[in-house]
């Protein structure tokens, strides 16, 4: 029974953010400033938790299994999203610089592109493709170009993701609906 009390404990507290958004983060004796985020930020932050779904992938039309999960960490100021599509896993991060978000994706097809912001509303969040912090090129590397997602409805529990890679050389768009499960 103990070993249950303690198995159950730890889960808790594991399932626990890191830290009230609205208290400030110590660590030690010293209270890390304050950090004003974005709006982009903001609704990357809407994401949080664990979400499945569907992806139809443009090039061949297959249909496989998404999973994401977003979570906040470094004291409230990055978020990292880890994706697995069809059994393979890549990892994104989202942080702000000097008030504008700043998205690394590191991606399967073996390349780290760096996106800034197209556009931010109240539903969607477009990204492209950072021509100042990427030295990527579509004749010998292929790499994601842009990413959106557009939220579904007003409960925030469902959304659609679209994204561009360029593979091989050839542009092709992937899109998966998305449901929250966490």
């Amino acid at each position: 029974m103990k070993k249950l009390y303690v198995s159950l404990l730890a889960g808790l507290i594991a399932a626990l953010p890191a830290h009230a958004a609205d208290e400030p983060v110590v660590i030690g004796e010293v209270t890390m400033p304050a950090v004003q985020s974005s709006a982009a930020f903001k609704q990357v932050k809407k994401k949080l938790g664990k979400w499945e779904g569907k992806m139809t992938q443009g090039l061949t039309g297959a249909v496989i299994d998404v999973s994401y999960e977003w979570r906040l960490t470094s004291g409230g100021n990055t978020i990292t999203e880890t994706l697995v599509e069809d059994g393979v896993e890549m990892l994104t991060t989202y942080s702000d610089d000097n008030g504008q978000l700043v998205v690394k994706h590191y991606c399967a097809l073996g390349t780290q592109p760096v996106f800034s912001v197209r556009s931010v509303s109240d539903t969607e969040l477009a990204l492209a493709l950072d021509e100042s912090a990427n030295d990527l090129h579509a004749e010998h590397e292929s790499f994601v170009t842009s990413m959106k997602w557009t939220m579904q409805n007003d409960n925030n529990d469902s959304m659609l993701f679209t994204n561009t890679v360029m593979l091989n050389g050839e542009l092709t768009e992937n899109s998966a609906l998305l449901t929250k499960v966490d």
